[in-house]
């Protein structure tokens, strides 16, 4: 059977999503308590999104393959549903900064990563001295000076649709740098706090970060509105672009088709990525 996981992690202490040697990861723990939890050797999660070093999760989403005659052994006396059963059992043994918010069977169909439709961050800044809370330092940027709203909006539109990001992305041999970016808009939250959203269909690595490195630079004042439109047009990494901390940075959610969906959107994104590597 194919196990959906919804979970969520504090990333400061995690050298990123993805299993390195001899570094703690997130898919390295979930898997560990996965398979501790099953009383088998070895799990592999499939996931959404591979979030880099220092980058958390509210919303991330992974999937395991498992035979459902261990699913229900692992469930042992529980009252619960097998997924339900191992989801307590999971959470028991992670540490606190990776929980596990549930786990049930996935629809036919369903891939954690080749399923999606699109996936959203927030990146959040405190750009005024009130504003900096040291209980939220690990997830807040602090901005020594005050940002202007209207004019970082103003000059995220022209981003928007199907463009090529190689001016915001860290180069991949064989990787393609085209994204279709749906929304990139900010605000300022009920504390007060900065938040900018961005979502899109998938995002190449440091692209977000980099997004909100060039918006800032605008915010401030130190560039016009219509600079990272130009610095987009460019299609080659640009040095006066900086790439922010990824402290601030949160993967809030992942959506999804309907369900009778879910295998010909698998199917989609499986195809173009395999013609984008031919």
């Amino acid at each position: 059977m194919r196990l959906r996981i919804d979970c969520a992690y504090d990333g400061a202490e995690f050298s990123g999503w993805a299993t390195q040697p001899g570094r703690r990861t997130v898919q390295g723990t979930l898997e560990a308590a996965l398979a501790t939890a099953l009383r088998v050797p070895e799990v592999r999660v499939t996931v959404a999104g591979r979030t880099d070093a220092g980058v958390h999760a509210r919303g991330q989403v992974a999937h395991v393959d498992v035979d459902r005659e261990v699913v229900a052994a692992s469930a042992g006396r529980s009252t619960d549903t097998p997924p339900q059963a191992l989801a307590r059992r999971v959470d028991g043994i992670l540490p606190p900064d990776l929980r596990v918010r549930r786990v049930v069977e996935a629809p036919e169909g369903f891939d954690a990563r080749f399923s999606a439709v699109w996936r959203r961050y927030a990146y959040r800044v405190a750009d005024a001295q009130e504003l900096a809370d040291p209980l939220v330092r690990g997830h807040v940027l602090t901005w020594g000076r005050p940002l202007d709203l209207d004019a970082m909006n103003e000059a995220s539109a022209p981003l928007l649709g199907l463009r090529d990001f190689a001016s915001f992305c860290k180069q991949r041999e064989g990787a393609t740098t085209v994204r279709t970016l749906l929304d990139l808009d900010w605000r300022r939250d009920d504390a007060g706090l900065v938040v900018g959203s961005v979502r899109a269909d998938a995002f190449c690595h440091n692209m977000v970060r980099a997004l909100v490195g060039c918006l800032l630079a605008v915010g401030e004042g130190r560039q016009p509105a219509g600079w990272p439109a130009e610095v987009m047009a460019g299609r080659r990494r640009d040095q006066g672009v900086r790439v922010v901390h990824a402290h601030g940075l949160t993967l809030e959610e992942v959506g999804y088709p309907d369900d009778d969906e879910l295998a010909a959107q698998a199917e989609r994104a499986r195809a173009r990525r395999e013609a984008i590597h031919d």
